[in-house]
């Protein structure tokens, strides 16, 4: 098969178009249409080239195991998904590009083309992982251009999960140039970010903030205000992101089983670390939780 030619996003936010998807042969007909490209996923990866997504023409796009319809461009193109599998061989890239993980590049990609690839690892992973109704064990069918799921046995109806989780910024109860970061033991110990945990049933997030810090970091809150939110499909989260006062600073203390260490920075601190300067390892430029210490040293209101 010969090399396939570099497509680029045309640029501007992806219109989900989410009225379309209930035309049975909606990814039929684009799969058909000249204008249509195709973005690949491998797990969590696409291609990428020059830190801008490498998209492909239908005919490129070998072994998939499952198609679904992600939108249109600003010129009226269709953007399709191609769920790739473990099997078989990979497929031939374009001269320059190479398979680019969200998690590692996402923070380098242009904004809108960051959102269209956090969708589409979103939804491969759970066309991939979930193709049996969870009620009753049988294969599920396809439905509106990918975005659920039928099953033929029991009747219902499945659609991708999303986990909420919330991620706190946490500032001192007297110096608002001293922030507090934890090392979470998953990551060693030698890197320090934001603490986040999921909400649980029947929790609201504001109880789901002052509940997780509480166990992580030991202090308790004031001044909760939400920043923003993110999709993080590891594996299926929404991150919602707050910055918040402690109530007094000597309350802090490390949980000692997630969190190994709970620490607190100032401003000059948290500036040699995004200079790569003191060793001190802070999260990706592609996490809500980099936003959240980026706005904050910024001085973002």
């Amino acid at each position: 098969m010969p090399s396939p030619s570099l497509a680029r996003w045309p640029g501007g936010a992806l219109d989900r178009h989410g009225d379309e998807r209930v035309a049975e042969d909606l990814i039929e007909r684009e799969r058909a249409a000249s204008g249509t490209r195709v973005l690949m996923i491998r797990g969590d990866a696409a291609p990428v080239a020059d830190d801008r997504l490498a998209l492909f023409r239908v005919a490129e796009a070998d072994d998939v195991l499952e198609w679904a319809f992600l939108g249109r461009s600003v010129d009226g193109g269709a953007l399709l998904l191609a769920v790739l599998g473990d099997e078989g061989g990979e497929p031939v890239l374009p001269p320059g590009a190479a398979w680019g993980r969200l998690r590692s590049m996402g923070g380098d990609l242009p904004a809108e083309e960051a959102g269209i690839l956090a969708t589409a690892v979103a939804l491969a992973g759970w066309l991939r992982d979930a193709p049996f109704c969870p009620a009753c064990g049988t294969r599920t069918e396809l439905r509106h251009a990918g975005w659920s799921r039928h099953c033929p046995r029991c009747g219902r109806e499945h659609f991708p999960r999303t986990d909420p989780a919330v991620i706190v910024l946490l500032t001192s109860a007297v110096d608002p140039d001293r922030v507090l970061l934890g090392a979470n033991a998953a990551w060693g110990g030698g890197r320090y970010s934001c603490f986040a945990g999921f909400a649980e049933a029947g929790e609201s997030l504001e109880e789901a903030v002052a509940r997780e810090i509480f166990e992580e970091a030991g202090v308790r809150l004031q001044d909760v205000e939400y920043r923003g939110s993110q999709v993080w499909p590891y594996p299926r989260s929404l991150m919602l992101g707050f910055r918040a006062r402690v109530v007094d600073d000597a309350e802090v203390r490390a949980d000692g089983e997630e969190i190994v260490e709970a620490r607190w920075f100032d401003r000059d601190q948290i500036g040699a670390a995004l200079r790569g300067e003191d060793g001190v390892q802070l999260p990706g430029t592609s996490s809500i939780a980099r936003r959240l210490i980026d706005d904050w040293y910024e001085g973002v209101a």
